[in-house]
């Protein structure tokens, strides 16, 4: 043996192999069919020990979480109503128009969308949906348009090509709880900003803007809102993004629900539609507007303002696509029928409806003692106040909300399960039928259970 620790000859299987193909390094490598590999010191581990990765220990979805550990023992004598699914197709009350599935069997027929898309989408389809969404304060090209799986990957991107682990996201309390569960499993911090109930769910500009530091990389925006139903005004709008603009933190403007507004007195313009330094990812698909969310069609749409973005952040929502192939390619080849030729007297029809049950479902609450729902203004979502003092009966919403569907079989979200306690959310896209018997069972739940406090008693002797 040399002095460095390296065999000057090695024999193998009866022949002598030179120096040539031994290293310094201590290594040894011995000819196998012809080829060389280094012969690793032999370790191997005493025993399977096969754990689940950070990542996924990491990943929690708050619903399923609640949902998951309730006892939800319907009354046998009733019928379940759910009021909980943020399905719209659930009852089949609600089917997509016969234009948006003529285009879907019309590119099944074509068979030109059988094979791989790009994985940001086939150029075509990010143009119509370029065209469709693009307006003079905001215009956009196709280049512009990322395809995803759903407007949940499109999320999932936009949070993953903003922050790093460490970092943290402004998130509307009460919210759609998929951005906590996306941004906590990537070490990302979350911190909650209020809604104000009293002012139809506005931002709490002065709390936001508390929590902003150095390490805020995003502005999470949800517009109509799910959970609450609202609609933020165009001059409300505006002082969110005075506050971005004023801390440098760009906007992921969650606008699934686009242009679902069941009020006149909102136009609900997206974000990028009124900002013009701060840049912003608008994230939005066809679930609920087009009432399909199973097929799984959303898109992130980049709005730049000042080359702010550039072509760093693009180019890794790019990269980013391509750990998955993104979006249907069906749908894809399905989309410029689909957002050019549906009918307008559809999208006019689900806001009716919407804002029909909306109604109904406020009205009856509205004069059930204990409860304060608050009239929402879009997408399909109605949120109670309960008044825990009047229901003693229950420690809160969760318990609350399970004992109501064990005695009454309706099932409403405790929304515990948005961070937001003593409140339940209602979806308001039941058949009218059902909302009405289910307002009366709840109604009769209360009526039940409800207690005066004692100085109301006092009162009510004098």
């Amino acid at each position: 043996m040399n002095g460095n620790g390296v065999h000057g000859k090695t024999t193998v299987n009866g022949k002598t192999l030179s120096g040539k193909g031994v290293h310094g390094n201590g290594i040894h490598h011995v000819s196998v069919n012809g080829s060389l590999y280094p012969a690793k010191a032999k370790s191997r581990r005493q025993r399977w020990e096969v754990k689940p990765s950070e990542m996924s220990n990491n990943t929690l979805n708050p619903i399923r979480a609640i949902v998951d550990g309730m006892k939800l023992t319907p009354n046998p004598d009733k019928p379940m109503i759910a009021l909980s699914i943020g399905d719209p197709t659930v009852f089949g009350n609600l089917p997509t128009d016969d234009a948006v599935l003529q285009a879907m069997k019309d590119a099944i027929d074509s068979q030109k969308y059988n094979g791989y898309a790009p994985s940001v989408g086939y150029l075509k389809s990010r143009q119509v949906v370029a065209n469709f969404f693009s307006c003079p304060e905001a215009s956009l090209e196709a280049e512009d348009v990322i395809l995803t799986s759903g407007c949940s990957q499109a999320i999932d991107l936009a949070i993953s090509v903003l922050c790093n682990p460490g970092d943290n996201i402004l998130v509307p309390c009460p919210g759609f709880s998929l951005y906590k569960t996306l941004a906590v499993s990537m070490g990302i911090k979350v911190k909650l900003y209020n809604l104000l109930p009293e002012k139809s769910w506005e931002v709490d500009l002065q709390h936001m803007e508390s929590l902003i530091d150095e390490r805020t990389s995003c502005l999470i925006v949800t517009n109509p809102s799910n959970p609450c139903g609202s609609v933020f005004s165009k001059e409300h709008l505006q002082k969110i993004l005075k506050v971005a603009s004023k801390h440098c933190v760009p906007i992921l403007a969650d606008e699934i629900y686009s242009d679902m507004v069941s009020t006149t007195t909102h136009n609900c313009p997206s974000m990028a539609s009124l900002s013009s330094d701060v840049p912003i990812l608008s994230c939005g698909g066809l679930a609920k507007r087009w009432l399909v969310p199973g097929w799984r069609m959303g898109w992130i749409l980049i709005h730049d303002r000042n080359d702010i973005f550039g072509y760093d952040i693009r180019q890794g929502l790019v990269k980013l696509s391509q750990r998955i192939l993104g979006a249907c390619s069906i749908v894809q080849g399905a989309l410029e029928s689909i957002l050019n030729n549906t009918p307008q007297c559809f999208y006019n029809n689900t806001i009716s409806f919407l804002k029909s049950n909306s109604e109904i479902c406020f009205n009856e609450l509205s004069t059930v003692p204990g409860l304060n729902p608050v009239m929402p203004s879009g997408a399909m979502y109605l949120m109670v106040g309960i008044d825990m003092d009047h229901f003693p009966d229950f420690k809160n919403d969760v318990d609350f909300t399970e004992q109501l569907v064990t005695e009454q079989s309706v099932f409403c979200l405790p929304a515990s399960a948005f961070e937001y306690p003593n409140f339940f959310r209602i979806v308001v896209t039941v058949p009218e039928e059902m909302m009405v018997e289910a307002c009366g069972r709840i109604r009769e739940f209360c009526q039940c259970h409800y207690r005066p406090r004692s100085r109301d008693s006092n009162d009510l002797d004098q």
